[in-house]
């Protein structure tokens, strides 16, 4: 067996005060690579976040047949449309890759294959697997690895789902839609869809392209969403800060009774992670979006709260990592679709803050948390980004946690730990 990787989660000896700049949107930057891929012409995407999730996504492109080429920085590319052709894919633990990419993969000429981490073959993926098939697709296998037996174009028409699993199955389809011959119409059949945000961002992106989609919204149709068969235009993409990703810093000044400042923070956006303000709020913590970003001020002591995380399940882990350090009890509902994710999330929350000396229990769809005073100890972190940044979070104010692999945060912020150092240094701590 390798050496596992154990950082020793620094404790914050006063209130933290620091400004926090982030790099891009990962929502955003494989989104815009996608529609980037399938435009009419050449496009640039500024601020693009490169993490694991992203140069994934990039390398499977290249793969593919698209031209990808970055500055000196690597967050400015040029993404030029090619023949798409066969290629393997590597999909790690990402979900964009492994969501967004088969409907791309059946307009190429030839096999295409993806596998990835170990821990994604437990990923869903049927899906969206059968829908492409019922849309005309050649696929071989209903998990990582399959194959996209790609013949240069789909029919695609109209596919019933049970998206109640993954927003990303919804999306998946819209993205490459345009380019179907007949488009597409998605009808959801189950349980809500999650993280509808991330739809809503997905259809924001298509409009800005010239795709044109029907929502719910549009037609009184629930659940349904349609694209017209059409050209997508080339776009010069700006990418906003990746919101979910400050979380975490965020939660620093709520914890610790600090300030900290996410510059750059968008007035209106579409991103799941903008309603941490309103969480924030309720948990006794001030917020002020003004010029110089979103800055968020601590409480003497931090309020549980009662809320429903369903279109905003991402931020579960450092809600639950705020609410194991609150004065009173918490609950955080409609999340069971969290089972399904890079890990368990509710299983493994509860684990480890047990772990802690917490007092969390697992309900149908969330988390029961009654805090407890903590102690040191192992933090696992399950090759999860998010659950790595929650016992970041505790770390700050409980001594002696341990967290492993907290290099698994590449996958969508790299060099997290110097971002969380040069935070603690700002504060004189």
């Amino acid at each position: 067996m390798g050496t596992v990787n154990v950082w020793s989660a620094p404790t914050a000896d006063a209130p933290i005060r620091a400004v926090v700049p982030l790099p891009g949107s990962k929502s955003i930057t494989n989104r815009a690579l996608v529609l980037a891929a399938l435009a009419d012409g050449p496009s640039t995407i500024r601020g693009a976040l490169r993490s694991r999730d992203t140069n994934l996504m990039i390398d499977a492109l290249r793969g593919l047949g698209t031209a990808i080429a970055s500055d000196a920085e690597e967050t400015t590319l040029h993404v030029t449309p090619g023949a798409l052709a066969g290629a393997d894919v590597d999909c790690g633990l990402a979900g964009t890759v492994m969501r967004f990419l088969p409907p791309l993969a059946t307009l190429a000429q030839g096999k295409v294959g993806f596998d990835g981490d170990e821990q994604a073959y437990a990923r869903p993926l049927d899906t969206i697997l059968d829908a492409l098939r019922v849309l005309g697709a050649d696929i071989d296998g209903a998990a990582l690895p399959f194959v996209v037996n790609g013949h240069g174009s789909l029919r695609g028409g109209e596919v019933t789902i049970d998206a109640s699993s993954s927003s990303q199955f919804v999306s998946g389809l819209l993205l490459s839609a345009a380019r179907f011959d007949e488009g597409v119409t998605v009808r959801h059949n189950g349980k809500a869809v999650p993280s509808m945000p991330h739809i809503e961002m997905t259809v924001q992106m298509l409009r800005t392209a010239g795709v044109t989609v029907q929502t719910p919204a549009d037609s009184g149709d629930a659940d349904t969403w349609s694209v017209k068969p059409g050209p997508i235009a080339a776009v010069d993409w700006d990418v906003e800060p990746d919101l979910s990703n400050a979380t975490p810093f965020l939660a620093a000044a709520a914890v610790t009774g600090g300030a900290v400042t996410v510059p750059r923070w968008p007035a209106q956006t579409t991103q799941a992670g903008d309603a941490i303000r309103d969480i924030l709020n309720r948990m006794g913590v001030e917020t002020e979006l003004d010029a110089a970003g979103l800055t968020v001020r601590g409480p003497g002591r931090l309020t549980g709260i009662d809320v429903d995380l369903h279109d905003v399940g991402e931020l579960a882990p450092t809600v639950a990592a705020l609410a194991a350090l609150a004065d009173s009890p918490s609950w955080l509902r409609g999340i069971a679709h969290l089972r399904g994710h890079e890990t368990d999330r509710l299983a493994a929350l509860r684990t480890e803050i047990n772990a802690l000396g917490g007092n969390v229990d697992e309900t149908a769809d969330g988390l029961h948390i009654t805090p407890r005073t903590l102690h040191g100890g192992r933090w696992h972190s399950y090759a999860d980004h998010r659950m790595a940044t929650a016992g970041a979070i505790l770390g700050l104010r409980v001594d002696g946690i341990d967290v492993e692999d907290v290099e698994t945060t590449a996958k969508t912020l790299p060099g997290f730990v110097s971002l969380w150092r040069r935070m603690l240094a700002g504060s004189g701590n």
